[in-house]
């Protein structure tokens, strides 16, 4: 038998990761990479018990191993890689635009988003689950929300995505110096200063709130672009992604997408069920800020420490029979995090899904996947695809 390997740059391994994750979980819990020097934690309760532990695993250099590896300077405002106090202050802000009442209030739009992409396809013989929908409704969403013109929009959505894409083999290239930034937001947010609207922007740019030093104050207009860079990234990529396993997996079981297309209230639960076995985000970083023990082992203050939502999801310690599709399971799954990092958008996430499935099993019940052209997105960081096309009619 070879000796376990794993590391998440691997094309190999990538195609179907769950044969590794398995061995890891029964073999390797905690397991060390030597080539690029990372530990990494497989199984459900570790996983999750490490996402809450702020005391020793920071966020604050980056929740991506190679981010973590680079140290690069973070910017004010990137709360996704803030620990608490500094975390708390800022993701208390943005959370204004996902709160239950705005997702609530902004259902219509999105279905009208969905319906203009699917509309013009109906009475065709082919559909993409990517390309025609993931590529287009999740940006319009970010762009309603945050108030963004639609010229702003495409470029906005095509930086996210070459943000993310790496080299095959190869970990994504990190500037150390300008690792994010919200420049291509500058002369948006001067303009919506002059021009208020009902939006995010808007309300950002106005609302006063006690910094971690207490000082009563407004957002820098940097600490403004660096949110608005944070929310469009997070919220195009990762369900752009989703969409396409949503097509993928529904088309490899057509008895369970019929009864949805019969019994729409069962969509929610598909959703969290395809999030649970083909999560877009497999891999959530944090840095080692003091020692830490799992399974009787020390893992170094200083180390990167990969937490495997996308192995923890299908743990068999955690889930009966993890490797079975099934609409009707409680699908308590990490692909959203836990804690005081659980995902923010994660509302606006199933609000696209289930609005998503439910418009397009009203034109289509019943859909064929076609393998031979669906296209594999080139990033490990977030796990999808550029194309999946189906077959419909």
């Amino acid at each position: 038998m070879s000796e376990l390997y794993y590391d998440p740059y691997d094309v190999a391994i990538d195609v179907d990761p769950y044969p590794t994750y398995r061995c890891l979980r029964d073999e390797a819990p905690l397991y060390y990479n030597e080539k690029f020097d990372f530990w990494g934690l497989s199984r459900f309760a570790d996983v999750e018990q490490a996402l809450r532990d702020v005391e020793n695993l920071s966020s604050a250099k980056g929740d991506i191993l190679e981010v973590v590896k680079a140290e690069p300077v973070m910017p004010l405002g990137v709360f996704i890689n803030e620990d608490p106090p500094l975390h708390t202050v800022h993701r208390l802000l943005v959370s204004r635009a996902f709160t239950p009442r705005k997702m609530k209030a902004i259902e219509d739009q999105v279905r009208a988003f969905c319906a203009a992409c699917l509309d013009p396809l109906v009475g065709g013989d082919r559909f993409d689950f990517t390309l025609d929908l993931g590529a287009e409704m999740p940006m319009r969403v970010i762009g309603m929300l945050v108030g963004m013109p639609d010229s702003l929009q495409r470029s906005v959505r095509s930086i996210a995505g070459r943000r993310l894409r790496n080299k095959p083999g190869e970990p994504l290239p990190v500037s150390k110096e300008n690792y994010f930034n919200g420049n291509m937001f500058r002369d948006y947010v001067s303009w919506r200063a002059q021009n208020p609207s009902d939006d995010l922007v808007t309300e950002l740019l106005n609302v006063e709130f006690d910094d971690v030093d207490g000082v009563r104050r407004k957002l820098s207009t940097e600490e403004l672009l660096v949110f608005l860079g944070v929310v469009a990234n997070a919220g195009t990529e990762t369900v752009g992604r989703l969409f396409g396993w949503l097509g993928k997996v529904l088309g490899e079981h057509p008895a369970q997408r019929r009864e949805l297309a019969e019994e729409p209230s069962l969509i929610p639960g598909a959703v969290e069920e395809v999030l649970r076995m083909e999560p877009p985000v497999h891999h959530i970083a944090r840095y080692v800020a003091n020692d830490v023990e799992y399974h009787g082992q020390t893992v170094p203050a200083g180390s990167a420490l990969l937490l495997m939502a996308g192995s923890s999801n299908r743990d068999e310690r955690k889930f009966e029979d993890p490797e079975r599709f099934d609409i009707r399971r409680n699908a308590n799954h990490l692909s959203f995090g836990r804690g005081t990092h659980f995902c923010l958008g994660a509302s606006l996430a199933r609000l696209e899904g289930r609005v998503a499935l439910e418009e397009i099993l009203k034109r289509w019940p019943d859909w064929t996947v076609d393998m031979e052209n669906a296209v594999r997105a080139p990033t490990a960081a977030v796990r999808g695809w550029d194309s999946m096309p189906v077959s419909v009619g």
